[in-house]
């Protein structure tokens, strides 16, 4: 039988249940979430929510920082309809009970790369972590919000789909991870909140859930996609074999960290006047090539010219997490490299969060609602997420009435159990494995070509295997990786420049015209 809802959310993440929560109070929400609620990308952001509460800060300068990113690919309503809610929405967290950090009575914002200010309000250097608890427990608590957890959305429910004559989003098939079990979800609206696809490369930031699933689904649906080839690699994530995915904040530069070589030269300042302080993409690119050069495996972020106590006071976490592994940052420099960090394209949507197919929102990393453009600005990403999910919230509860059809059940008749699943072990690394030597911080026109072409030969055994096996939660998740991986070469093959996060040695050189990098299915364009 299948469960219904007036607005099914797909993704436990803070856009996800920001919006959830909105919702509660006037109708039923059905919230899926991969793994548990604690289990998203949102928990693991260390530095802070970027937004315009100091009196000497301005909304026009945080639209010049971020468009300065951004190499002016931004689009300036969103990136306005951000900046301007961003006030608002830090309020909204601080009445849910979120304990920002405090400094003399007032709220500490520091400072990160790319801010021309200090703007960033966080919670010491765990706030993610610290918004996710806050708002998960008051998920938990809600009467109106089911929660699915262990729980993950195969693909959307669309009337074209069912061959009615309506365009529209019904709900999703979703895997019950527990029992195996594919479930039927009908929503009259539904919002993807899945996050990025950081999982497509090697080396990542992102916890093991990033797979890029709402973005896949989506293009199937058939949603637009932009600017997937601007993948922003985060130039410190440590460097330890006993370390995995752990990132050290962009926070430490912002409070003075340093980048050194080997024998603790600092490099910063040949490669950009702002040197530290650069955006993401120069300070990646710097180390990637200083690495290159010089045949290193790592380079060192410096900040133990700070007081212990401030750094303990300020950075607490990374501290830990360091000593743990013997590497004292009051003392000594951090080991770290550049790794795969935030999607800053995906579905296109509009200043309400709607996508081209009526009844289906996406809200978070997931979207590309063009307030990043070619580069995202720090911690810009926590403040999109609030922003665009109240604004999904208010299109919803402003929309029609919706009868929702009957729905068919998931048809497994013709599948049988899987023989080999070493299968998707071989096809999930190796797709990440190329991904990451050929679509990774530099690229070329023949290596996207390359990994194109492997793209091409992995997705038809994959649409093989999940055509004839029943499937399961690593299947899914690779269909989706393949899918992401597609679009991202895709939109870089359509690029004939260098801007923001996309360097190409074939087009070094940035255009005067600024273009998106837009695959469509079907006419529609942001409105």
């Amino acid at each position: 039988m299948a469960s219904y809802f007036d607005v099914l959310v797909i993704g436990g993440g803070l856009a996800g249940q920001s919006a959830a929560l909105r919702l509660a109070k006037h109708c039923k929400v059905g919230l899926i979430s991969k793994r548990s609620l604690e289990d998203s990308a949102s928990g693991w952001a260390q530095g802070g929510i970027a937004a315009v509460l100091d009196d000497q800060d301005t909304v026009e300068a945080h639209i010049k920082d971020t468009l300065t990113a951004g190499a002016f690919l931004n689009d300036l309503p969103a990136t306005r309809f951000v900046v301007e809610n961003g006030r608002r929405a830090i309020e909204w967290l601080i009445d849910q009970g979120v304990p920002f950090s405090r400094e003399s009575g007032n709220y500490h914002l520091t400072r990160e790369g790319g801010h021309s200010t200090r703007r960033v309000i966080h919670v010491a250097d765990t706030t993610g972590l610290a918004v996710q608890q806050v708002l998960t427990a008051k998920v938990r608590q809600s009467p109106n919000i089911t929660v699915l957890e262990q729980h993950i959305a195969v693909d959307l429910i669309t009337s074209s789909k069912l061959g009615l004559n309506d365009k529209r989003c019904l709900g999703a098939y979703v895997l019950n991870n527990d029992t195996g079990d594919i479930i039927t979800i009908g929503a009259k609206n539904t919002l993807i909140a899945t996050g990025g696809a950081g999982k497509v490369y090697l080396y990542t930031t992102n916890p093991d859930t990033s797979t890029g699933d709402g973005i896949a689904m989506a293009w199937r649906a058939g949603c637009s996609i932009a600017n997937m080839e601007f993948i922003q690699f985060h130039p410190t994530c440590l460097y330890h074999p006993q370390a995995k995915s752990f990132l050290i904040s962009e926070a430490v530069r912002g409070e003075g960290g340093l980048l050194r070589l080997p024998d603790g030269t600092r490099f910063m300042p040949d490669h950009d006047p702002r040197a530290e302080l650069a955006p993401r993409d120069v300070v990646a690119r710097a180390i990637d090539f200083e690495m290159k050069k010089r045949g290193l495996d790592c380079v060192y972020l410096d900040i133990s010219h700070r007081p212990a106590e401030f750094l303990r006071e300020h950075f607490p976490n990374i501290l830990a997490r360091c000593l743990e592994l013997g590497i004292d940052i009051t003392q000594q420099p951090i080991p770290v490299v550049p790794a795969a960090h935030y999607t800053c394209g995906g579905v296109v949507t509009d200043l309400h969060a709607r996508t081209n197919l009526p009844g289906l929102y996406v809200a978070g990393e997931a979207a590309c609602t063009g307030l990043h453009g070619a580069n995202r600005l720090a911690s810009n990403s926590l403040l999109e997420c609030i922003v665009f999910a109240e604004a999904a919230v208010k299109d919803m509860l402003n929309q029609s009435p919706v009868t929702l059809p009957e729905l068919p059940e998931w048809d497994e008749s013709r599948v049988t159990d899987p023989d080999e699943e070493i299968v998707i072990a071989h096809n999930w690394d190796e797709l990440r494995r190329f991904m990451w030597d050929y679509v990774g911080i530099v690229r070329t026109t023949k290596r996207l070509q390359r990994a194109q072409h492997r793209i091409r030969l992995l997705a038809k055994e994959i649409d093989e295997f999940y055509s004839n096996f029943r499937i399961s939660h690593d299947l899914i998740e690779l269909r989706n990786l393949v899918v992401t991986a597609e679009l991202i070469v895709r939109c870089a093959l359509q690029r004939k420049e260098s801007r923001g996060l996309h360097f190409s040695r074939d087009y070094p050189d940035t255009l005067k015209t600024v273009r998106n990098s837009v695959i469509r299915r079907g006419r529609w364009s942001r409105s």
